[in-house]
């Protein structure tokens, strides 16, 4: 198997492949609402459906508390090397619709890119993988056995996943796993993923007076819980824009002046980044690279607040309540249930007495880091170098996944982030969307990882 067999049947079906993605993405698989459960089981049943069409041996729908887990696999020769593929087909919430140029959950093609919730995070990034089988199996060249764990909780929080991947350890035994939910750095440079960064996310409720009250009556006289909240969010960062709570840094690993550079020596138009963000400046902790802050150093952001009267015209109120949800991101060494706890204390702590302060926990994940001296690794390296026809750049990613933890504490392998997404995508965003070559690119890709890691692992 080579790169040109490979690109041969690739181009003979590339229509059909990405007819198949179109498929999958007008299911509206919205893990956080239930009012869209019934696409969640549409969509796992017609992964299950792809992956036998792909020549997988054995694919069902494995029930959780929560949403399905679709697992497939093929076993061609036990000998081989087993490659665990792992993705997700739930998606974000489409919100706020009135910002989509064409409809979320209807694909389009604009400018070689399609443009739907999930197309890149991590329908087209995930179906990938099982076109990757289809290409191995119709070429006869297996190189490894695969297994598939796609899960539907991806995005609120993989609630059922240490569960079931406790209770099946032996199934899901592999050799390292396999994820495409990452990013390049762009089309013209390669790059694999090492580190991750991880996540605390908690949603705050301010309450204040018993009733929405008058606020002309009362204005002046009674604290308001949205004024009050607005004060402690500010609280939580100096004007350095460094998080404040007592504790946060203590485990945070600062690297080298040597390893700071050669992380900044990643192609990086800082220009052309304000641009596509239409911004124009940049923010952050004080002494820190862009690429620093959302590579090595931890964050805080508030992901939403509301409170008090929101509609349409004036309703002059002084409301009872306020609420956010912030998100924190973690770097390697720090623990989420700890950095939620010291969370919790602190806001708890710089509240005044006027109201009540109530911390409600939602999901997180710890950051990780996956080695770059493994066969693994270098496996994905050479599958890049030969696809691309140079070599990927080491990146950390400032998003986090945090089944890469859970993965090797509880199966004992290192995973591999060998994304195709980029991070104009506007994934979790309106209009999010993945390019036609991306996808293609990660077809023609990862059969070179299999034939690759094949190769080194026996010669080890």
């Amino acid at each position: 198997m080579d790169k040109l067999q490979i690109k041969t049947y690739l181009e003979s079906n590339k229509d059909r492949f990405l007819d198949e993605l179109f498929g999958l993405i007008r299911l509206s698989s919205v893990s956080a609402d239930e009012k869209f459960k019934e696409d969640i089981i549409r969509a796992a049943n017609y992964i299950v459906e792809k992956l036998k069409e792909a020549g997988a041996d054995h694919a069902e729908i494995c029930e959780t508390a929560g949403h399905p887990i679709v697992f497939g696999e093929k076993i061609t020769d036990p000998s081989k090397p087993t490659v665990l593929v792992y993705g997700h087909y739930d998606v974000q919430p489409a919100d706020p619709y009135d910002l989509w140029e064409t409809p979320p959950f209807e694909p389009v093609i604009r400018n070689g890119k399609i443009y739907a919730r999930g197309s890149c995070d991590d329908k087209g990034q995930m179906y990938m993988h099982i076109k990757a089988m289809e290409v191995m199996n119709h070429l006869g060249d297996m190189p490894c056995n695969i297994k598939f764990i796609i899960e539907g909780e991806e995005e609120v929080g993989s609630n059922n996943l240490e569960i079931f991947i406790n209770e099946n350890k032996e199934k899901l035994k592999t050799d390292v796993i396999l994820i495409s939910d990452t990013t390049l750095i762009d089309n013209d440079t390669p790059s694999l993923t090492v580190g991750l960064r991880g996540l605390s996310y908690v949603e705050v409720e301010v309450t204040g007076p018993s009733r929405d009250l008058h606020s002309g009556v009362y204005g002046g006289a009674v604290d308001n819980p949205v004024n009050v909240l607005c004060k402690m969010i500010d609280a939580l960062k100096d004007k350095n824009n460094r998080i404040t709570i007592p504790g946060f840094y203590d485990r945070v690993i600062e690297l080298s002046e040597e390893d700071r550079k050669a992380l900044n020596e990643a192609p990086f138009d800082l220009d052309e980044y304000k641009k596509d963000l239409g911004i124009r400046s940049v923010a952050g902790e004080k002494g820190y690279t862009t690429l620093e802050r959302v590579g090595i150093r931890p964050s805080l952001d508030i992901n939403g607040i509301w409170g008090g009267y929101t509609g349409a015209g004036a309703k002059t109120v002084l409301p009872s309540k306020a609420y956010a949800k912030i998100s924190m991101r973690l770097v390697p060494n720090q623990n989420n249930k700890e950095i939620t706890e010291m969370f919790t204390k602190y806001f708890k702590s710089i509240a005044p007495d006027s109201v009540e302060v109530k911390v409600t926990p939602h999901h997180g994940g710890q950051p990780a880091l996956t080695p770059t001296d493994s066969i693994a690794y270098l496996a994905a390296s050479m599958a890049f170098e030969e696809s691309w026809g140079k070599k990927p750049i080491p990146t950390r990613d400032g998003g986090s996944i945090p089944i890469v933890a859970l993965f090797k504490d509880a199966l004992g392998a290192d995973t591999v982030l060998m994304g195709f997404g980029l991070d104009s995508d506007a994934i979790h965003s309106p209009n999010e969307h993945y390019g036609l070559f991306n996808f293609y690119k990660g077809i023609e890709t990862i059969p070179l990882f299999h034939k690759y890691f094949s190769e080194l692992h026996n010669s080890v």
